[in-house]
């Protein structure tokens, strides 16, 4: 099984990217259901709550606390699938939100950004997991070596992208 887990991680990948970018390409519903409204803030606190973890996981492990490290890690990787799925469930019944404050250039450096490294970082992300799971601990630290700063960036930004946007919603 463990020789189909990197497989798994990639096809995983390629769905979560197929879904993203196929969510416009599918038919919208004629009515967006009540609870796209809270869906915004709810992914706002997932992406916060999911930053103070990833804070958490590594002040653990500096203080050399493996089990809550990896408790902590497998509470970010739960916060950051729930996430995926209610962004992509939001993404297909709701129109994309349009900024429209003064601030578009700043807006659309961070959103790009975000964009960006949340879609490269993901397998690594993956992968890092996978590798701390299994006990691999020199590939897991090679991996988080970069990934964990781009994780924590993209759920700060995550959060500072619905700060720009709440009044448009």
């Amino acid at each position: 099984m463990t020789k189909r887990i990197p497989l798994i991680i990639w096809l995983f990948t390629a769905v979560v990217y197929a879904l993203v970018i196929g969510l416009h390409e599918l038919p919208a519903p004629n009515e967006k259901p009540f609870f796209t409204a809270v869906q915004p803030l709810l992914h706002a606190i997932l992406n916060g709550t999911c930053f103070l973890v990833l804070l958490f996981s590594l002040w653990a492990i500096k203080n050399k606390d493996v089990v809550l490290h990896k408790k902590l890690n497998t509470a970010a990787m739960c916060l950051s699938v729930l996430f995926l799925l209610s962004y992509v469930v939001y993404h297909y019944l709701a129109d994309d939100t349009i900024y429209g404050g003064n601030y578009k250039t700043l807006y659309y450096v961070i959103l790009s950004s975000h964009i960006i490294l949340a879609a490269a970082s993901l397998p690594a992300i993956l992968f890092a997991y996978y590798r701390g799971y299994i006990g691999d601990i020199q590939t897991h630290r090679k991996i988080v070596r970069y990934t964990y700063p781009v994780w924590l960036y993209v759920t700060l930004t995550g959060v500072l992208v619905y700060l720009f946007l709440k009044d448009y919603y």
